[in-house]
């Protein structure tokens, strides 16, 4: 008996799985009244109640996602910030320190107003002293091979650099001048003297070489020439203003001429230059239409004039002439003149370089 309890105790009870539920398939017409039934019934009065159900649900979406905006305006907004530093500190450090004369640093003071000085009220322009500085180094690295890097070349460049900043300090006040004795000078009056220059031949005969010449010798287009033509003559005007001893002087010499004066005995008496005065003010050679030794505006005077005629006031820049033309042959003109020697600017600049001393952010000795 208990041998045969033994067998059943050590016999294995299996387990009998019940039979898998078979899910009955609905009919289509049964799960679309269930669908309908679970959609709420939006009434008049439920409406606000399920607008605000429906907005709370898109609320889960939005606020993140305006989160993340913020996050990425701040994040760019920071990066932003942080390279405007470095690019001002890499800037700044390269004009105030190293004084940097590359084409960036120069590219950079044409958008960026950067001061090198100030005079009085005025600001000089970082940018204004690199273009004079950068036309003297392309002139002497390209025409007469100087190497800066060398001593007796840094040398050299102090001495450009000190001539650069001395002229954008003129620059300022001429036109400070200028602005207090209503002098100015018009684009058209510098085109006019751009076509004088060219059509003398004085810059190449042809645009193409007229533009090679301004590129080879100063590194310079169009632009830059008649932006440097433009101040220069703006400095001249303000000179033949101011200078009213010279201007009164060739007046009265052209009144006299019109009054049947001898041209040769007036220039002998009052005429200022000492190369010709002595011959009764005859050039000592013909001069021709591009004669580089005469200024163009007396070229220019000259060629419009009939033998035996004399000129009005021809102002060089550095004089104020009156011209004769004594013979015209094979398109040379013999020709004698009276000249009145204009005050170098800085008579009239003195003055204010005394009240207005220039305040400097460079040394340019370095």
């Amino acid at each position: 008996m208990k041998k045969k309890l033994k067998k059943t105790r050590n016999l294995k009870i299996k387990r009998i799985k019940p039979p898998k539920l078979i899910k009955r398939t609905k009919a289509p017409e049964e799960r679309m009244q269930e669908a309908f039934a679970n959609v709420p019934k939006i009434t008049d009065l439920t409406v606000a109640e399920h607008r605000e159900e429906v907005l709370a649900q898109a609320r889960k979406y939005i606020y993140p996602l305006q989160h993340s905006r913020k996050r990425i305006v701040y994040i760019t907004s920071s990066l932003l910030i942080v390279a405007l530093i470095l690019f001002f500190s890499y800037v700044g450090a390269s004009l105030y320190r190293f004084q940097n004369t590359s084409s960036f640093i120069y590219g950079v003071t044409q958008i960026i107003p950067f001061p090198i000085a100030k005079v009085g009220g005025y600001w000089v322009s970082y940018e204004s002293y690199l273009f004079e500085l950068r036309r003297y180094m392309h002139y002497y690295e390209t025409q007469q091979q100087v190497n800066f890097s060398t001593l007796a070349g840094h040398k050299q460049l102090i001495a450009y650099k000190k001539q650069a900043i001395n002229e954008v300090i003129t620059d300022v006040y001429v036109k400070e001048l200028a602005s207090k004795n209503n002098v100015s000078v018009s684009n058209q009056a510098v085109n006019n003297e751009v076509t004088l220059v060219q059509s003398q031949n004085r810059l190449g005969s042809s645009q193409q070489e007229f533009n090679a010449v301004l590129s080879d010798f100063w590194g310079w287009n169009e632009a830059d020439f008649k932006r440097q033509l433009k101040m220069q003559m703006l400095q001249q005007a303000v000179v033949a203003k101011l200078d009213v001893s010279a201007r009164q002087a060739a007046q009265n010499a052209l009144s006299q001429l019109r009054h049947g004066a001898n041209f040769a005995t007036l220039a002998s008496s009052v005429s200022q230059d000492t190369s010709t005065k002595s011959n009764g003010g005859q050039f000592p050679n013909a001069i021709q239409p591009n004669d580089p030794n005469v200024a163009p505006q007396i070229t220019q005077a000259l060629f419009g004039l009939k033998v035996g005629q004399i000129s009005g006031i021809v102002n060089t820049g550095y004089t104020l002439e009156i011209l004769k033309v004594i013979s015209n042959q094979d398109g040379k003109v013999q020709a004698a003149n009276i000249a009145f020697n204009l005050n170098p600017i800085s008579t009239y600049i003195a003055p204010l370089a005394k009240t207005q001393k220039p305040e400097y952010f460079v040394n340019v000795t370095k």
